[in-house]
């Protein structure tokens, strides 16, 4: 089998990361290519390869292999995402990725876009398992999926591949949506079953990853529009203070799921001090995580962030759990406006089944709505669909003009301005003779942890929930959020009341 894996997913123009690789043919083909509006290689040569042993637990130690290639960044590189790829003489190929960030003399765009690669990492389940479930055990059919839910790790290693449909799909892979509702009596499904099958894809392949993904598909629309972007990671903005002040406006698209620390930390104060923040994306900033061993370690104990970790155990806010769990008293809302927990899943499973799959206006006199041509009661982007797979939320009261506000719970804004909203639900409805596709989220730990109450009334009551586009100011800056991953692939369809509102919020921000 040919893998590889670099280093470092970050490099500036003019430093040099190192390549890993192995497998049994001897030779391949390296091809590094900036993905973009188009595949635009930059380097191509050939590379000896090793068989190298992989050891027991991969997934949580590693690969230990040696490098092999040192590949010097040329200063004429430009800010982006590089697909690195091997391809031996028989025909298989093994992709990772790096991301060239602008030159350290300084910021090449008015925006910075930073890659989901967080979430990447809690999704990746090379070797074995994920944050999520012992993959291996699942797709080999030794187990079940709760059994294998209970094999999930909180410790991850960063220093191991991709598996394939994360690092590099084919660009026909299906959405995390279902395209058309539910029919009369139809069985619940979630995406292009057959695809999947065909592929043998697994539940964890198709929310991370940048290729024919979210970001893949706000980068080729930007750049069709013009629109410059510097790329990060999203460890860079933990370990490069300041890294932000350089911009204008700060883009995070698709599924920005797992934020550290330390990069709240830098998205706060950009804001604070006057950024904007733009958010295209859904589930954002949902679980809190920390990286170990100067990156080399990734850890994500998830809804065993207290009981399953030393660190924890000896000091709470250090842990790994939901943004929102009482312990560390920052609820991601009060810098995302919106919360996955008010939120949930849209045509996807039982899950809002038959569900509009758009947002409907409440508040056309929004400045994200200007020169939209959307009025009250209009639905924005259904037959996309605009919404689908995760979206966030919040509590809504009906004011006197037929607006929509915010209750301000776990840190929304009581000030947050709300322009659409959907229904969404956060676990499937139960439907006879069908069990769950979703894997299941833990009602139990959000009831009780998060809101402070117990038992199956309270449980019910974390179910329903809304998708909401919405805008709000902190500091001396202002965020708008999107409030679903599919954003990106309603411009990818060319959807002219999206575009328009982009366009609008990137104006409005300084990106362009």
């Amino acid at each position: 089998m040919l893998a590889c894996y670099t280093d470092s997913l970050s490099v500036r123009p003019g430093e040099t990361f190192s390549l890993r690789a192995s497998g049994d043919c001897g030779e391949a083909e390296l091809e590094v290519a900036r993905i973009g509006a188009e595949r635009r290689p930059v380097l191509s040569r050939a590379l000896a390869i090793g068989d190298h042993p992989t050891p027991e637990r991969p997934d949580r130690d590693g690969c230990g292999w040696p490098v092999a290639a040192e590949i010097a960044v040329g200063d004429d590189w430009p800010s982006g995402y590089y697909d690195i790829r091997l391809r031996a003489p028989g025909g298989e190929e093994a992709h990772h990725f790096v991301c060239v960030k602008p030159p350290r003399t300084g910021a090449t765009a008015r925006a910075a876009l930073v890659l989901a690669t967080n979430t990447y990492h809690a999704y990746n389940y090379w070797g074995g398992a994920n944050a999520y479930c012992d993959v291996g055990a699942l797709m080999s059919g030794r187990q079940k999926l709760p059994e294998a839910m209970a094999g999930a790790i909180g410790v991850l290693s960063t220093r191991r591949p991709f598996p394939p449909m994360i690092a590099a799909p084919p660009a026909d892979i299906p959405r995390l949506v279902n395209m058309r509702p539910r029919g009369f009596g139809e069985r619940p499904f979630a995406g292009d079953r057959d695809w999947s099958r065909a592929h043998r894809m697994s539940p964890y392949d198709g929310s991370a990853g940048f290729l024919h993904k979210w970001e893949h598909a706000f980068v080729r629309w930007a750049e069709a529009e013009g629109l410059a972007l510097d790329l990060f990671t999203d460890r860079d903005l933990e370990t490069e203070p300041g890294l932000l002040d350089a911009y204008a406006c700060l883009i995070l698209v698709g599924h920005s799921e797992y934020w550290t620390a330390g990069q709240r930390d830098a998205i706060e104060a950009f804001v604070d001090g006057g950024g904007r923040l733009a958010i295209f994306s859904g589930n954002t900033a949902f679980w809190k995580v920390r990286f170990e061993d100067d990156g080399a370690t990734f850890v994500c104990h998830k809804w065993k962030g207290f009981e399953a970790d030393p660190t924890a155990g000896a000091d709470p806010a250090a842990g790994t759990h939901l943004w929102s769990h009482p312990a560390f008293d920052r609820p991601e809302a009060e810098i995302t406006g919106l919360s996955f927990l008010f939120g949930g899943y849209h045509r996807l499973g039982a899950c809002a089944a038959r569900g509009q799959g758009g947002y409907t206006v409440y508040d056309e006199t929004h400045w994200a709505l200007e020169g939209s041509d959307l009025y009250y009661g209009d639905l924005i982007a259904p037959d996309v669909p605009l919404l689908g797979y995760e979206n966030d939320g919040c509590r809504l009261r009906f004011r006197p003009d037929g607006r929509l506000a915010a209750e301000p719970l776990l840190g929304v804004p009581a000030d947050l301005e709300i322009i659409a909203i959907a229904p969404c639900a956060f676990g499937e409805a139960t439907v006879e003779g069908y069990p769950p596709l979703i894997p299941p989220e833990r009602l139990d730990v959000i009831a009780g942890d998060v809101f402070g109450q117990q038992g199956p009334e309270a449980e019910d009551r974390v179910l329903r929930g809304h998708a909401v586009m919405a805008s709000f100011r902190r500091g001396a800056g202002e965020v708008f959020n999107g409030g679903t991953t599919e954003w990106a692939h309603a411009l990818a369809a060319g959807d002219p009341f999206v575009e328009r509102i982009t366009r609008n919020v990137l104006r409005r921000f300084g990106a362009c």
